[in-house]
């Protein structure tokens, strides 16, 4: 993997300097000026103010975060070396802290900001589940459900606990399984569903492989919880399978 900065092969006569993200030899007598010496609709922070978050590129957003360049660099300039580096922005946000702080321009420091983004990200997401309205939006159990499933290594077996107005009760991870499989056992989900008063659950597992495609195990376990909740009177709504990407919903394919 190369670096933040390569040596050019060919440096001006007289210069010496390190190539940057841009692909621009800056020599130590001409720093490269720092975020705020720049134009301010340029600035990545004033930017997001006045256009909004959306505007922005993934390296802009990843530069607010980082706050901070290195030496010569600007965060900006080590945001786009990142994610050039990693192979994209989530790479960068799912790298172990030994493989992003051996980056130029990374340590313990900035590694757990970007950390703490992540899981205030997912916390965002839950705490929109758990808030006490209606669950109407499949589009809000989708993103937390990904948030929540989809970099696990291993096979998480989820529910969600609902009220008689589908309001979340609870969020309840039940079962952990090796990277191919989890041992789902409908008793126990039954018993947990009772316990919370539940009316009605959302269960959810990841598929590690990345591709959400169910099983003929998935709709196996589907029928058989379908079945077990339905003698005490508590609703199956959807099955959701996590991937790489992409969240299946087992109702919305007629298999609820």
């Amino acid at each position: 993997m190369e670096g933040l900065f390569a040596y050019p092969r060919h440096a001006a006569q007289g210069h010496t300097g390190l190539l940057t993200a841009h692909g621009n030899l800056h020599t130590m007598s001409q720093p490269r000026p720092s975020i705020k010496h720049w134009p301010e609709n340029e600035r990545p922070r004033e930017r997001l103010l006045n256009l909004g978050p959306g505007e922005l590129t993934d390296a802009e957003l990843l530069a607010i975060v980082l706050r901070t360049g290195f030496s010569g660099g600007s965060a900006l300039d080590l945001a786009r070396a990142l994610i050039k580096n990693e192979g994209g922005l989530r790479a960068v946000l799912e790298a172990p802290a030994d493989v992003l702080c051996a980056e130029p321009g990374l340590g313990p420091a900035k590694f757990a900001q970007l950390q703490a983004a992540m899981e205030l990200a997912r916390r965002h997401f839950k705490e929109v589940l758990l808030r006490g309205e209606p669950l109407t939006s499949p589009a809000i159990t989708r993103d937390y459900l990904q948030a929540a499933l989809r970099d696990r290594h291993h096979e998480v077996f989820c529910a969600l606990m609902l009220d008689t107005r589908h309001r979340v009760i609870s969020f309840e991870e039940l079962f952990n399984g090796t990277i191919d499989s989890a041992q789902v056992h409908p008793r126990v989900v039954v018993e947990r569903a009772l316990g919370r008063r539940a009316a009605a659950l959302i269960v959810a597992h990841n598929h590690p492989s990345g591709v959400a495609e169910p099983s003929q195990s998935d709709l196996k376990i589907t029928r058989r919880l379908s079945e077990a909740l339905a003698l005490v009177e508590i609703r199956l709504l959807d099955h959701f399978i996590v991937g790489d990407g992409e969240v299946v919903s087992l109702a919305e394919r007629g298999l609820v």
